[in-house]
């Protein structure tokens, strides 16, 4: 029977397999590592809550219709810049240039007929009271006159400001009424965000204070422009708009987030630089007992500048290595650099 020598020999690879130790280095087998350390911070800092807004042009508005009528010209083009003054369409208003041909000639027919009456006045062969008539029908007529051309003005639609084209809602060839909207202009001068603040934070804030505001990657200081007296009692929020600093590369629409300070909590803190991640979990050295390091998982909060909050895993006074390197490792030796 050959099975008890083939097991025999089974036994002895794995024994030859199991000689060869593949295990890392224990702790006292690593180098000394040379780092610096700083002791876990503590301060009384205020709290943020975070609210949303939407990025709007400072100066906007839509240009609706006065007059009915077709639309004629509508020679402007989403995204087009214009220029104030600027005509941007032309309404079909013949009945209206009419009235006003109607209305400047009988102006000119009361104008001959006071001429005409003075002239007889002062011969004698006409009366005060005929004069006085014509000069009450002389300044109505022009009161025609002035309503006619001012709503022959309505047939043209002008920019307001200097802008560009956000919305063209009409097309030429269509019949607008009183009130439509025919174009949307937003100015190139300025942004600003609007944003709904909780009335629970907003009574720490007033007209001229300065909030931290982030739009995508960009981040700038944002000054309450303009802040409402009252909350909406449906959803209990105070509207605030915030200035963009002039200059700052964003976009009309764009998402916005705003940190509202609050209360001041007592808070942990540590250098930025000292948390590292092992998959998704956050972790910092420690210089333990005999000086060797200690890692301890973390949580973390907000970002304060140059250094982080940290809501678990730490303690004040603990001595947290800094910039830890990718090779440091439980239990190394470590040397402290002043």
């Amino acid at each position: 029977m050959k099975f008890p020598l083939l097991l025999s020999g089974m036994v002895a690879v794995v024994a030859v397999g199991c000689s060869r130790s593949d295990a890392p280095l224990s702790a006292t087998a690593l180098p000394v590592a040379k780092v610096r350390v700083t002791n876990v911070q503590v301060a009384d800092l205020p709290q943020f809550s975070e609210v949303t807004g939407t990025v709007r042009p400072v100066h906007r508005a839509t240009l609706a219709a006065r007059t009915m009528g077709a639309i004629i010209e509508l020679p402007v083009a989403l995204g087009q810049r214009v220029r104030a003054g600027e005509v941007l369409a032309r309404i079909a208003a013949e009945d209206t240039a009419a009235r006003v041909a109607q209305a400047k000639s009988q102006l000119s027919l009361v104008k001959r007929d006071l001429g005409r009456e003075r002239n007889l006045l002062a011969k004698g062969a006409s009366t005060s009271e005929t004069v006085r008539a014509l000069e009450d029908r002389l300044a109505g007529m022009e009161a025609a006159v002035r309503e006619a051309e001012a709503l022959l003005g309505h047939a043209e639609i002008r920019a307001p400001f200097d802008g560009v084209i956000a919305r063209r809602p009409a097309s030429p060839g269509d019949i607008t009424f009183p009130g439509q909207p025919l174009l949307e202009i937003e100015g190139v001068s300025g942004f600003e965000i609007e944003a709904g603040i909780p009335e629970s934070l907003a009574s720490a804030l007033r007209t001229g204070t300065a909030l931290d505001c982030r739009v995508d990657a960009l981040r700038f200081n944002g000054v309450i422009r303009e802040f409402s007296s009252a909350s909406d009692p449906a959803t209990r929020m105070v509207s605030a708009k915030l200035a963009v600093p002039a200059g700052a590369a964003v976009r009309s629409g764009q998402f916005a987030r705003v940190e509202i300070p609050g209360a001041t909590q007592r808070t942990l803190l540590v250098p930025a630089g000292s948390v590292s991640l092992l998959g998704q979990m956050e972790r910092v050295f420690l210089v333990g007992e005999g000086n060797r390091a200690v890692l301890r998982l973390v949580r973390t909060g907000a970002r304060r500048g140059d250094a982080v909050e940290v809501l678990a895993g730490l303690d004040a006074g603990d001595r947290v290595v800094l910039a830890p390197v990718a090779t440091l490792r439980e239990g190394q030796p470590l040397e402290v650099q002043p």
